[in-house]
């Protein structure tokens, strides 16, 4: 009864404080797509993700019922920084739910028209509203509304001290006519409050690339799986110092706490460097995450240490590397020589025939692409051939009996038509390519039987192909997997090298499209597909899991196009909708929803992309 009454009571003064109307909340997982789009579509950052806000402490006036309940003390605002634009999880402020989606779409603009500048944010956003304005004519019956509704919700200055209510007043007067005001007058007293939130305003970003706090040597997490994009959570950061333990070997403890026989029992039980399973939620409840330096070695880290195979036990390194240059976008530079790629050959791959599992699958794609293979044709009225030209004899022989020349031959000769194709099949091999799909299957073994139906597929029609896999381990470790040359027969040995390929390590993905790019262009076919397989973002263990391996990437897909190469991916990543488009462009992609579908659709995808 008592929990009872307490939620009723929670409801009640919760909505009676006002400030939050539940019912017409409007969630950012509802209008991500469309805030992203508007936002590239008003000339924002195609480079920037959507994420949501992290809600903050503001410091401002409530009203006494907002105390009572104990609601409007945080508040989540939008901001953009190099990465990412960042909107409120939720927006509730209105009893409108359509003014509430207007909220966001208004925010997208305005970040789209966002100068980065060293102003304050009272007249930055004053000038990017205005912008937006003068811009997009459209939106500003859709601002003013937002406007009169976001004042009627704010606390009235005449309810607030001189110098509070003066920077109240240029606030409303900001919102109503932009770029108006020169900036916010002082507050005098010390006990003056900061002034209210504007939520049609961004805030300035306080996390920084030079503030993150990260080990050099730390694991990053596995790409690919989608789950620190799904979750799409942000927390404030702030770095702590470790607390003196003044009496270390004093240990308060109460008797009756001590085990008693019962306890031991044969039962797995968790050691301090085990992973807490509940972490994540209760990192979610946090408002402020702390982290220090206490020197102890991650436990990651260590099992990542042990994970690197000896020489002995390596593949087989060919040549010395090849050194290969790198896109830093915070520069606009090209690094020369930045990267050392390593062809690779498996050592303990032997010959193999295709697993019986396929056998069937096989059978009927080669039956379904021989039909593309070349084929013989009659070319009519040659100079010479194996066969006489009925058609053009008597066409010939007229010509003659009225006195004109014949003006062509009378021979049918044969024609083989050839598919002037070459493709190069990029995998990723990363160790996120370890994970399940289902009870018997992981996403490597996904990949591995659709290199083994591409190469069946393609064999048949007599295109000419290479395969090749990649994963790395920071710029100096990027490893180039030899599965099939294009000089190279698709033979026991080339399969014994497709089912050897294991994951491991991460996807420095420019390096070996580069790489790719370089071999494919060397190839003499007017139509040259470099086909790119992959279950993640880019991703390794240093500045490339960021926006910097976007970049990069990105850079890499340009110059295969200036080589005259055609570059696609297929992924199985369901979060691929945020990043690829950015990389490939709207048609350079396919998203493969069921992963155990991808052996099936590939040489499929395919056909559809070398059709004339």
């Amino acid at each position: 009864m008592e929990e009872f009454i307490g939620k009723l009571w929670h409801n009640w003064v919760t909505k009676a404080a006002g400030a939050h109307h539940p019912q017409a909340a409007v969630k950012l997982a509802e209008v991500e797509k469309t805030a992203g789009i508007l936002f590239r579509a008003f000339g924002g950052d195609a480079g920037l993700k959507v994420a949501a806000a992290t809600a903050e402490t503001h410091g401002a006036h409530r009203r006494w019922l907002q105390k009572l309940a104990g609601s409007g003390e945080r508040v989540a605002q939008a901001r953009r920084d190099e990465e990412t634009l960042r909107l409120p999880p939720e927006i509730a402020a209105f009893p409108d739910k359509a003014l509430n989606r207007d909220l966001y779409l208004w925010l997208a603009a305005q970040a789209a028209c966002d100068v980065a500048s060293d102003q304050p944010w009272f007249q930055r956003n004053q000038q990017a509203s205005q912008m937006a304005l003068a811009r997009y004519p459209g939106l500003r019956p859709r601002y003013e509304r937002l406007v009169e509704a976001h004042i009627a919700s704010r606390i009235a200055p005449e309810q607030l001290a001189p110098d509070e209510a003066a920077q109240e007043n240029a606030i409303r007067q900001a919102l109503r006519y932009p770029a108006t005001v020169d900036g916010l007058p002082p507050l005098h007293a010390k006990k003056s409050r900061p002034p209210q939130p504007v939520l049609l305003w961004l805030i300035g970003s306080e996390t920084t690339e030079s503030t993150r706090l990260a080990d050099p040597g730390e694991q990053a997490p596995a790409e690919g799986s989608g789950g620190n994009e799904a979750a799409k959570e942000a927390h404030k950061a702030e770095q702590v110092e470790t607390p003196d333990n003044k009496n270390p070997m004093l240990a308060m403890f109460r008797a009756e706490s001590l085990p008693t026989w019962a306890e031991y029992v044969r039962v797995n039980r968790a050691f301090d460097e085990d992973e807490d399973p509940n972490a994540r939620d209760a990192a979610k409840d946090l408002d402020r995450l702390s982290l220090i330096r206490d020197g102890e070695t991650a436990k990651s880290r260590v099992k990542f240490d042990l994970d690197l195979p000896s020489a002995a036990e390596d593949d087989t390194p060919i040549g010395p590397g090849i050194a290969l240059p790198e896109w830093d976008y915070r520069k606009a530079a090209m690094m020369d020589k930045h990267c050392l790629l390593q062809p690779m050959v498996a050592h303990d791959a032997g010959q193999a025939g295709l697993p019986p599992e396929l056998a069937a699958t096989a059978k009927k794609l080669r039956g379904q692409f021989a039909a593309l293979a070349p084929q013989r044709r009659w070319l009519k009225a040659q100079p010479d051939g194996a066969e006489l030209d009925v058609d053009a004899c008597v066409r010939n022989h007229a010509d003659r009996a009225s006195g004109h020349t014949p003006e062509s031959g009378g021979y049918l000769a044969q024609a083989r038509c050839e598919r002037d194709l070459a493709c190069l099949l990029l995998a990723d091999l990363s160790m996120s390519t370890d994970a399940p799909i289902s009870d018997s299957h992981r996403i490597i073994d996904v990949i591995r039987d659709s290199l083994l139906l591409f190469s069946e597929a393609l064999t048949a029609t007599g295109d000419r192909f290479g395969i090749y896999g990649f994963s790395s381990l920071r710029r100096q470790n990027i490893r180039f997997h030899l599965l099939k040359d294009f000089s190279g027969k698709y033979d026991a040995a080339a399969r014994g090298r497709i089912l050897a390929i294991k994951p491991g390590y991460y996807t420095r993905m420019g390096a070996a499209i580069r790489q790719s790019a370089a071999i494919l262009a060397e190839q003499p076919a007017s139509r040259r597909l470099l086909l790119i397989i992959t279950d993640g973002k880019p991703n390794d263990l240093d500045v490339y899991d960021s926006r910097y391996g976007i970049e990069d990437t990105r850079m890499a897909v340009h110059e295969a196009r200036r080589l005259g190469l055609t570059p696609f991916c297929v992924t199985i990543d369901h979060e691929a909708g945020a990043y690829l488009p950015y990389l490939f462009g709207p048609a350079g992609f396919c998203v493969i929803r069921k992963p155990e579908e991808l052996p099936s659709r590939l040489p499929l995808l395919y056909v559809q992309l070398t059709r004339h």
